[in-house]
């Protein structure tokens, strides 16, 4: 197919309006205003999305490595994923950590994680969720520019996870759109990409999906077991776990 009948073919088209849908509504990148909201097609791309933000931070970490020592750099690395995804999972993490740990029933924790305030729980769970990332990137010695572009494409990867799995628990949201068709196995398809990152990281790579899928399955099972249900909040705190762990293996004494 040469690229005229390419740029009209009408399902290309929407793949890639797909495609700026989800930065659009993932990251702060200059993807113009939210104009297409398929969130069928969108899902898909979530992996894609998390591997543009971890290439952009991968060479902004190559060329400040020139300039401060690694520990400085992992900072500013932390500093750079939350700004270019606007703090969306981070305070999801926060909201999420504060209804979970409420001890509150089902209904309250739901109101407790609309609530824009941040409580304890919420704030131990974001410096604790950003000093394991900066620790897993202040330890990375090797394949670090693989790593840092593999680790928010397996994160944001894993957000399908419990799309597929777990019904949305709330009457309307944002979030609810992502549920309202059943996720097709095809929106996995994605996941290849992270997937062969990690494994050209050896060892390191291969114990990095095996934390990853024990974690989120640990987080599907809570979830369910704690509120039977998930919501856009819980989904963020996912990424935010699934993206400190992926960093902190990486950089382990397997490597």
């Amino acid at each position: 197919m040469d690229l005229k009948k390419l740029l009209t073919n009408s399902r290309f088209m929407e793949r890639l309006r797909g495609l700026r849908g989800a930065m659009q509504f993932l990251t702060t990148l200059p993807a113009g205003e939210i104009e297409y909201f398929d969130a069928s097609v969108m899902v898909a791309w979530f992996p894609v999305v998390g591997l543009i933000l971890g290439l952009i931070t991968a060479c902004f970490d190559f060329l400040a490595l020139n300039v401060w020592a690694p520990s400085t750099v992992a900072v500013l690395d932390v500093v750079l994923l939350a700004a270019l995804s606007g703090a969306l999972h981070l305070d999801g993490l926060s909201d999420a950590a504060d209804g979970l740990f409420s001890h509150r029933p089902r209904e309250r924790a739901l109101e407790i994680m609309k609530d824009s305030r941040i409580g304890v729980m919420g704030l131990v769970a974001v410096a604790a969720c950003s000093g394991i990332k900066w620790g897993g990137l202040s330890g990375l010695e090797h394949h670090r520019f693989l790593a840092i572009m593999a680790a928010p494409a397996l994160a944001r990867g894993g957000m399908l996870f419990g799309m597929k799995f777990l019904p949305y628990g709330r009457p309307s949201g944002t979030g609810g759109s992502f549920f309202e068709k059943p996720l097709p196995t095809k929106a996995f398809f994605p996941m290849a990409i992270p997937v062969c990152l990690c494994l050209g990281m050896g060892a390191a790579g291969v114990m990095t999906i095996a934390a990853f899928a024990v974690s989120t399955f640990t987080l599907l099972a809570f979830y369910k077991a704690k509120m039977g249900c998930i919501t856009g909040d819980m989904l963020g705190a996912m990424n935010e776990v699934n993206e400190a762990l992926a960093l902190l293996m990486l950089s382990g004494a397997w490597t």
